[in-house]
């Protein structure tokens, strides 16, 4: 069988140049709905940069998300800047490191962001389609 190259479809300037909804979407795409069974995360983040709120949370094995919503009552709160939130999600910082940074502020439950990013898949491009 031969290797053939591996395209890289979440490069840092794929994730860069996504739309945020996209960029949501795509997450929704990377979420493991087995290890998401039963259950729920509320997520209010703010992007300072872009001047929107949203609230992303995970419940029935599946990402929802909603702009220009905040949601007080939230696990867990996030204000920070697109290039911060691009930054965790593509694994070159924590939001650990954003926070001590100052480009970043996180109230509420820190562990329940751990179990969203948890939650999300890592997958191989090529995989077999058909098994004999």
């Amino acid at each position: 069988m031969t290797e053939l190259p591996v395209p890289n479809t979440a490069s840092p300037d794929t994730i860069r140049a996504m739309p945020i909804d996209m960029f949501f979407d795509f997450l929704g795409v990377r979420l493991n709905g087995d290890r998401a069974a039963g259950k729920t995360i509320e997520i209010s983040m703010e992007l300072t940069d872009m001047n929107e709120k949203y609230v992303v949370s995970v419940e029935n094995s599946a990402i929802h998300y909603s702009k220009d919503k905040s949601a007080p009552s939230a696990d867990v709160t996030i204000v920070t800047t697109r290039e911060a939130l691009n930054d965790v999600m593509l694994g070159t910082s924590t939001m650990e490191k954003q926070v001590v940074e100052g480009k970043a502020k996180l109230t509420g439950d820190p562990k329940k962001l751990s179990d969203f990013v948890g939650l999300l898949d890592n997958f191989q491009f090529w995989f077999n389609i058909v098994t004999a």
